[in-house]
């Protein structure tokens, strides 16, 4: 299945996984973390606060 509103942009690690995904339809940059079996997805926020957008 592909994933067409979401593109992984960065990816670090092996088993502690960082990644970067961006929505194509917002532009907005989220960040997703793993850790054996703990995961997290959250937006990508800059130093005032707000969402990172990808033009």
């Amino acid at each position: 299945m592909e994933m067409e509103r979401f593109q992984k942009v960065y990816r670090q690690g092996m088993i502690e996984v960082t990644e970067i995904w961006v929505d194509t339809v917002t532009g907005v940059n989220y960040v997703f973390h793993k850790d054996g079996n703990a995961a997290g997805f959250t937006p990508l926020l800059d130093q005032e606060g707000k969402p990172v957008v990808t033009p």
